[in-house]
């Protein structure tokens, strides 16, 4: 006999409705770039700055990383909060020159990507001090990724019961901490940890 509540062997699923707006100004975006001229710009794109994606733009401006929720700059890429994000504390890792496929990049590039990754995840771990963290890449856009052109990753924070039922059943999203305060708040962090990452960082 069938068990009549079979255990879950899926993934679970991060219910985001409060991204829908990002999402489909980004799907308006695309359709209009589809049907302007070529290297027309589209100023509705959520991820694009002009002929720049916002990864792009945000690592040749390093007098705006606190306009731009930069969290840590490294020599060669970047540490910053996710202005659309899952959770609070997502953050965004990017390398300052962007490629598409994570083997566009040189070793030497891709290590201190993960390192990256890997400071990411200890400056949410030192400050939040999650449950659980989601840590990954979505390279390509049928992977899911927004920003297809700039290989990124993804760090959010996790608790249990996160996906509650005011997220489920009423669309909303309680998201306490403002960019600026977490922004705040995970600098100081890395301002405590940030030598014990120098060394790799640096390379």
């Amino acid at each position: 006999m069938p068990h009549p509540n079979p255990p879950r062997t899926g993934p679970d699923a991060i219910w985001a409705p409060w991204r829908l707006d990002y999402l489909e100004r980004l799907g308006d975006a695309e359709r209009s770039e589809s049907a302007a001229a070529p290297g027309t710009a589209s100023s509705s794109n959520p991820t694009r700055r002009g002929d720049l994606c916002f990864l792009r733009a945000a690592w040749l401006e390093p007098g705006g990383d606190i306009a731009n929720h930069v969290v840590v700059r490294s020599p060669h890429g970047l540490i910053l909060l996710n202005k659309f994000p899952y959770a609070n504390g997502h953050l965004l890792v990017a390398l300052g020159e962007g490629r598409p496929r994570l083997l566009d990049y040189d070793p030497p590039q891709r290590r201190h990507f993960w390192t990256l990754l890997d400071a990411a995840v200890d400056i949410v771990e030192t400050a939040l001090q999650p449950q659980g963290v989601n840590a990954g890449i979505n390279q390509g856009r049928a992977a899911g990724a927004g920003v297809p052109d700039h290989l990124h990753a993804h760090v959010v924070p996790r608790w249990a019961g996160d996906v509650n039922f005011i997220s489920v059943v009423g669309q909303i999203r309680v998201v306490p901490a403002s960019l600026e305060a977490m922004g705040e708040r995970l600098r100081a962090v890395w301002g405590r940890i940030g030598e014990r990452w120098g060394a790799l960082l640096e390379d």
